[in-house]
């Protein structure tokens, strides 16, 4: 899956030289054999020509990957399902934050209604899909909608910090807190988002889903760590790729997911369905997010595009680009930091199949996490969810 239409052009070589080297000399030009090597070739001009069109595609438009995995799923809009209950949740999520006004000021910055609320939609229908499996009522509970609104405040106090990390000027399409307020404050805003989500979270009043939540802090702290590091070894460097993706985006959406299912149902079966689609939603978006750095404008991302080279960070279509342009090895160990690296870097990306493959990678985790929600009872909050997949495949932004 990783690698599409690779395998099947290393396949046809392997085999066109195998046949090359097995035919005895009396039988080499053998009608069967001549047709064989024939076909052969004519597989990996096909696949050939069939890679390139898909890479330009790829490359020069927003990714799209045909997909009939939800055939069978009503088609509900995921953010129209979760809008009544999604209502006044920025409002709400500022009446926690209780300060004076300069710092009210920074926390309420980026909660003013104009997010996505992408975790908070994702909790929401994942609480409403477990409800309706275990108990046939798809009524919401209170607690389960402080998990979607706590998911909200975790996600953005680690973008604050990120900001700072980072020293970046823009988030979101205006400027960041720690370009208005200056560096010390915004990392303090930042933990006071942090410590009101905490507080939010111990009047639950449940120790396993306090648990859980708390993980995702962890995670967040070793990802930031990993993203700081690279591994010399291209499989280790992949495989040190995905677990940083997962703790810095996908950790969230999987504990939160998994905190509401533990609210209504005490089978571990469907913690884990829970968890696990979360697990794969998240990668899948951060994959293509590290597409969109490559494919999407400026003004459509609301950041610099190439930003993620500019940082000194290989994500997925770099890592794939570097199979194809070893090149790009060593640029990758010094973090870009040399002049020209990252124009060079860009280059050797958009000559490659790096985006494409990229984009398989997220096809791939889609499917995983329909396969993990399809376990739970027929409702329309899990076809919304099976729907979800798709969105995430297609967003350009």
């Amino acid at each position: 899956i990783c690698v599409g239409q690779s395998v099947w052009r290393t396949v046809c070589t392997r085999a066109h030289q195998t046949l090359e080297g097995w035919c005895p000399a009396e039988i080499s030009s053998s009608p069967d054999q001549t047709h064989l090597r024939q076909l052969i070739k004519v597989l990996l001009g096909t696949l050939e020509t069939s890679r390139q069109v898909h890479r330009n595609r790829c490359l020069y438009t927003t990714p799209r990957v045909c997909c009939s995995i939800c055939s069978d799923a009503k088609l509900k809009d995921p953010f129209s399902l979760a809008q009544k209950d999604l209502q006044n949740v920025y409002e709400d999520i500022k009446k926690l934050l209780v300060s004076k006004a300069e710092l009210k000021a920074l926390c309420d910055y980026y909660f003013d209604g104009k997010g996505k609320a992408f975790r908070p939609m994702i909790v929401i229908l994942m609480a409403r899909a477990c409800n309706v499996h275990s108990n046939k009522e798809g009524v919401l509970l209170p607690a389960q909608r402080s998990i979607a609104m706590i998911s909200e405040m975790i996600h953005t106090a680690s973008l604050v910090h990120d900001d700072v990390i980072d020293d970046s000027d823009t988030r979101r399409g205006k400027n960041t807190i720690n370009k208005i307020w200056g560096e010390r404050k915004a990392i303090l805003a930042g933990d006071f988002i942090l410590s009101a989500a905490s507080m939010a979270l111990a009047r639950i009043g449940n120790n396993t889903v306090v648990s859980v939540l708390s993980q995702v802090i962890e995670d967040l702290v070793r990802g930031e760590f990993m993203q700081l590091g690279s591994k010399e070894n291209e499989n280790e460097r992949f495989k040190h790729y995905l677990e940083k993706t997962f703790k810095k985006t996908a950790s969230l959406i999987a504990n939160s997911c998994k905190a509401v299912s533990i609210l209504v149902n005490s089978d571990p079966e469907v913690h884990e369905i829970a968890y696990q689609y979360g697990r794969n939603v998240g990668i899948a978006f951060q994959l293509v997010d590290d597409i969109l750095d490559f494919t999407s404008s400026a003004n459509l991302l609301g950041k610099p595009s190439a930003a993620d080279l500019k940082l000194g960070l290989a994500t997925g279509p770099v890592l794939f680009a570097c199979q194809q342009f070893p090149e790009l090895h060593a640029m990758i160990m010094r973090r870009f930091s040399s002049d020209g690296d990252v124009d060079r870097a860009w280059q050797y990306v958009l000559k490659s199949d790096g985006v494409e493959q990229t984009n398989y990678l997220a096809q791939h985790y889609c499917q995983e996490a329909i396969r993990q929600i399809i376990r739970l009872q027929p409702s329309t909050e899990r076809d919304a969810l099976i729907h979800l997949t798709e969105l995430v495949l297609h967003r350009d932004k």
